[in-house]
């Protein structure tokens, strides 16, 4: 069906979204380039860990890569993949919003 085209694509980019680790270095990358010391340093994760996201993220096309001498620089690919995470986090910080006043 036409309508259905691209749904599978959008699933895969929500399942590789769909961890907080990569959605806080997704938040890190669209403010700025950064390289694998800075991100470590800015999220508490290990080093390893961070390159191991970053690769998932580059395997999906989310973030890209560029050489600054010795260190790489990690950038997001398109500012539509900051837009989709800044969306999701406004959608639920207001529904926290909105169940705060309810009663169990």
């Amino acid at each position: 069906m036409e309508q259905d085209a691209g749904l599978e694509a959008a699933a895969a980019l929500f399942k590789v979204l769909g961890s907080a680790s990569r959605l806080r270095l997704v938040r890190l990358l669209a403010a700025e380039p950064a390289g694998v010391t800075h991100l470590v340093a800015s999220t508490g994760m290990s080093q390893p860990l961070v390159s191991q996201h970053l690769g998932t993220l580059r395997a999906a096309g989310i973030v890209t890569v560029a050489r600054a001498g010795r260190e790489a620089l990690y950038s997001i690919s398109d500012d539509h993949i900051a837009h989709v995470v800044d969306d999701a986090l406004t959608h639920v910080l207001e529904e926290d919003a909105t169940h705060q006043g309810e009663e169990p």
